[in-house]
C-alpha cells in the first residue's frame, strides 16, 4: 500500500503560504483558472485516449453530435439528419456559418476526413467503419454515409463523449496518418488553443473563439445544446502537489480543481468559498492492462493466474481511502449502476493465498522474465494503482521492474509494441470512465482484434464474436445475456483486470455557476 499524506500534514499545507507568486484570479472575472488531473502530454485526441486530452479536445474541437443528460445523441454541428434506403443511407447536413480557428469554413470534406481518421483508431469508430461502404461529401454541407448493413448506432458513435471523441478538424490535418500526431491544434470549437503559451508541465491556455456559433435554442446538457462561453480565457495550471493545489483553490487563486486528493476532501468541504460536488454518476473503473504481444502476458494462462492475486479493495483504498462512499469493489467489465453491470463469473477474482498464487503462476509457465510496469509519478490515482499492482504481482511471483516517469512519458511509451528491453512495456494501470464502460459498443478494453485493439493489443476472437452478436441483439434481454457471456469470456481471455470503481468529486469556488454534471466542460460557466 503506498504511503498516504496524513490529514495533519495536509492541514499544515493548507495553512502555509504558497511558495510560488500569488496568481491574481479574483480580479480577473473573465479568466477561468483550472487545475487539471495531470499535464497535457498529448494534444491529439485521436492519437491518445487520455481523458486530459479528451477534455482539452472538447475545448478546441466540436463534434457532429453531442450527448444530452440522458446520454442520447443530439445534432451538434448538424442542422439536420435524414435516414434513407431502410437505414442504409444517412445524410448529415452541417449548420451554416461554422468556422475553423484559422478562418476557413467548416466543409463536409473536412468532416469526412476527420471521421475516417478517428474511425481508424477508436473502437466504436472501427465498428462504424466496418459497417460503412462509403462516406462522401456530395456538397459542401452534406456528409453521406452509404452502409453495408443498417447501423442505428451511428449518431451514438459520432457523438460519443468518452475517449476518443470524433473531433472535426480541417482536412489538411485530418489526413495525417492516424498513428501520427497532428502538427497543429485547429478546430471549430468554442476556444482556440494558444500554442505559444503552452509550458510543458506547468500551463496550457485557451482563448475564446469569437467566430464560434453555438446551437440556437434549448439548454446546455452534457455535450449537447448551445455551448455558450462567458470567459475570454481558460488557463490550465498543472499542480502535481496536492497540498499546493488545495491551498491555491482555498485562496481563490484557482477556480476549479478537477481531481482533488481524497485525503484532502474533508478539509476542502470545510473551506470557506469552496464547493465539493460529485459531478459524475458512474465514476472511474481501475484497470490493470497487459501487453499481449510480448512475454509473459502473451500467455493467457499467465494472465489468468494474475486474477487470483488481485484484491480490488486494496487498489481502491490506496486511491480513495477508507470512505465507502468513494469506491466500490466487486466490479466487473461493465460499470456499476449501468444496465449491463453483472456479477457473472466474478468468483474468479477471489484472491488466493500468496503461495497458491505463485503455484498457479508456475503452472501457467512463467519462467521468471522481468515484467516492466509503468508508474506515472505525477498522477496520484494512477501512481497508487501502479504501486499496489506492483506489490500484488511481486507477491504472486513475478520479477517486477517498476519504471517511474510522468504521465506524458507513459503515454508515449505505451505506443511502443516492442519488447520491454527495447523501450516497450508489459503492464500498466489506468482508469476508464464508467461512461466508457456502459456497453460493448463503447468499451475499448473489451475489444479482441489484435493490433487494432489499442494499447495492449489483445487477440480474443470469441470475445469479438460475442460483441458482434451484442450489436445485433433484438431485445434488451438478449443484449444482457450476451453481456454476461462477454464478461465470462473476458475472465478467460483477460484483456485486462478490473480493479474497482472510484468516484471523484470535483472542488470549485462557490462563485462559479453553471458547472455541468459531467467531466470538466468549459461552456455554460459564469462567475457570480
Amino acid at each position: 500500500m503506498p504511503r498516504r499524506r496524513t490529514l495533519l500534514q495536509a492541514a499544515s499545507l493548507l495553512a502555509a503560504p504558497l511558495a510560488t507568486p500569488r496568481l491574481a484570479a479574483a480580479q480577473a472575472p473573465r479568466v477561468l483558472r483550472f487545475i487539471p488531473q495531470s499535464d497535457l502530454g498529448v494534444l491529439d485526441p485521436v492519437w491518445s485516449t487520455a481523458y486530459v486530452t479528451r477534455n482539452h479536445a472538447l475545448l478546441v474541437f466540436d463534434t457532429l453530435f453531442g450527448l444530452d443528460a440522458q446520454y442520447r445523441p443530439q445534432p451538434q454541428m448538424l442542422d439536420g439528419v435524414s435516414v434513407e434506403r431502410d437505414g442504409l443511407a444517412w445524410r448529415l447536413r452541417l449548420r451554416e456559418g461554422l468556422v475553423f480557428h484559422d478562418g476557413a469554413p467548416v466543409l463536409a470534406r473536412d468532416c469526412v476526413a476527420s471521421i475516417r481518421r478517428w474511425g481508424a483508431r477508436d473502437a466504436f469508430g472501427q465498428t462504424l467503419m466496418a459497417a460503412t461502404g462509403e462516406i462522401s461529401d456530395p456538397d459542401d454541407r452534406t456528409i453521406l454515409f452509404r452502409l453495408k448493413a443498417p447501423f442505428p448506432l451511428l449518431p451514438q458513435a459520432l457523438g460519443k463523449a468518452g475517449s476518443s471523441i470524433c473531433a472535426i478538424m480541417p482536412r489538411r490535418l485530418a489526413e495525417t496518418d492516424p498513428f501520427q500526431q497532428v502538427p497543429e491544434m485547429v478546430g471549430s470549437g468554442p476556444y482556440r488553443f494558444l500554442a505559444d503559451e503552452r509550458v510543458a508541465g506547468a500551463r496550457v491556455a485557451y482563448a475564446r473563439h469569437v467566430a464560434y456559433r453555438p446551437r440556437e435554442g434549448g439548454a446546455a446538457a452534457f455535450t449537447a445544446g448551445p455551448k455558450q462561453v462567458h470567459f475570454d480565457r481558460v488557463e490550465w495550471h498543472v499542480m502535481p502537489d496536492a497540498g499546493t493545489a488545495a491551498a491555491a483553490l482555498q485562496a481563490g487563486e484557482m477556480d476549479w480543481w478537477e481531481n482533488p486528493a481524497a485525503d484532502l476532501l474533508p478539509l476542502l468541504r470545510r473551506a470557506r468559498g469552496v464547493r465539493v460536488e460529485l459531478l459524475e454518476d458512474y465514476g472511474y473503473i481501475g484497470c490493470m492492462r497487459f501487453n499481449q504481444l510480448q512475454p509473459p502476458f502473451n500467455n493467457p494462462a499467465v494472465r489468468r493466474a494474475v486474477l487470483g492475486a488481485i484484491r480490488q479493495s486494496d487498489f481502491m483504498q490506496a486511491v480513495a481511502g477508507t470512505d465507502p462512499a468513494l469506491w466500490q469493489e466487486g466490479v466487473g467489465f461493465f460499470a456499476p449502476g449501468t444496465p449491463l453491470a453483472t456479477t457473472a463469473g466474478l468468483e474468479t477474482l477471489a484472491p488466493r493465498e500468496p503461495a497458491a498464487a505463485r503455484q498457479a503462476l508456475r503452472e501457467a509457465g512463467y519462467s521468471g522474465e522481468p515484467v516492466v510496469l509503468l508508474n506515472p509519478t505525477d498522477l496520484a490515482p494512477l501512481k497508487a494503482l501502479a504501486e499496489v499492482g506492483a506489490d500484488a504481482l511481486q507477491r504472486a511471483g513475478f520479477a517486477v521492474d517498476v519504471q517511474a516517469m510522468d504521465w506524458g512519458s507513459v503515454l508515449q511509451r505505451l505506443a511502443n509494441t516492442g519488447p520491454a528491453a527495447q523501450g516497450g512495456w508489459n503492464v500498466f494501470h489506468t482508469f476508464w470512465a464508467g461512461l466508457d464502460q456502459l456497453n460493448p459498443a463503447v468499451h475499448s478494453y473489451l475489444r479482441g482484434h489484435g493490433r487494432d485493439a489499442g494499447r495492449g493489443w489483445p487477440e480474443a476472437p470469441a470475445l469479438e464474436t460475442l460483441r458482434t452478436r451484442w450489436l445485433a441483439a433484438a431485445t434488451e434481454a438478449e443484449a444482457r445475456q450476451l453481456a454476461e457471456a462477454m464478461q465470462r469470456q473476458a475472465l478467460l481471455d483477460v484483456p485486462y483486470i478490473p480493479l474497482g470503481q472510484y468516484k471523484v468529486p470535483a472542488a470549485y469556488r462557490d462563485d462559479l455557476s453553471g458547472v455541468l454534471r459531467a467531466f470538466p466542460l468549459f461552456w455554460n460557466l459564469r462567475r457570480g
